[in-house]
C-alpha cells in the first residue's frame, strides 16, 4: 500500500494546535487533529504509523484512512468525518398494508387455525398481492409498533385503569 506523505502549512498546523490543546472538539476530530499533527513531516521529525498507533491508540487502518484523505480531498475532509452513506427505509410495512396487516390480525384466523401467527399474516400478506416479499421479523415489528397491546406503556387502545384494592382499608 502507498504511504501518503502529510505536510501541513502554518496556518493548518496552527488550528490544528489550538484544537487540540483547548479541547473543544468531537473525539473524533481531536483525534484527527493528533494523529495529523504527529504524522506531519514538514515541521519536524514525522512519527511512523506505529508510533502514531502507540502514543493515541487508535487503529493502523484509520491513521492510513486519514493520510490518504487528507492527500486526496485535502484539510477539512481529513479532519470531519464522513457521513454514514443513506441507509433504506427501515420501516417497510406502511399505509395501507400497515392497515390491512392489522386487519388481518384482528379478523379470524384461516379455518383450521385457532389463532394468526407471523408467517401466516406474512403468507397472506404476498397472497393479497399487498408486498412481493415480506419476512415474520418485518410482521412482528409492524405489529409491535402498535400502541394496542394492553401490556404497552403508552397510551393506546386499552387505557390503564386502577384496580380497586381488595384488602379493607384501616379503620382507627
Amino acid at each position: 500500500m502507498d504511504k501518503y506523505r502529510i505536510i501541513l502549512t502554518v496556518e493548518e498546523r496552527a488550528r490544528l494546535e489550538h484544537m487540540t490543546s483547548s479541547g473543544k472538539a468531537a473525539a473524533r476530530r481531536l483525534t484527527h487533529a493528533r494523529v495529523l499533527l504527529l504524522a506531519d513531516e514538514l515541521h519536524g521529525e514525522a512519527c511512523s504509523d506505529a508510533e502514531i498507533l502507540s502514543a493515541l491508540g487508535t487503529s493502523v487502518r484509520t491513521i492510513e484512512r486519514l493520510r490518504r484523505r487528507f492527500v486526496t480531498e485535502g484539510f477539512e475532509a481529513a479532519l470531519d468525518h464522513r457521513p454514514q452513506p443513506p441507509r433504506p427505509d427501515k420501516v417497510k410495512v406502511k399505509g395501507n398494508v400497515e392497515q390491512k396487516l392489522v386487519e388481518l390480525a384482528c379478523a379470524d384466523p384461516p379455518r383450521g387455525r385457532c389463532h394468526w401467527t407471523l408467517q401466516l399474516l406474512a403468507d397472506e400478506l404476498v397472497v393479497l398481492g399487498l408486498v412481493d416479499t415480506i419476512s415474520t421479523v418485518t410482521v412482528w415489528q409492524a405489529l409491535k409498533k402498535m400502541t394496542s397491546s394492553p401490556g404497552s406503556s403508552r397510551l393506546g387502545v386499552f387505557r390503564p385503569t386502577r384496580t380497586p384494592s381488595m384488602s379493607g382499608a384501616w379503620r382507627t
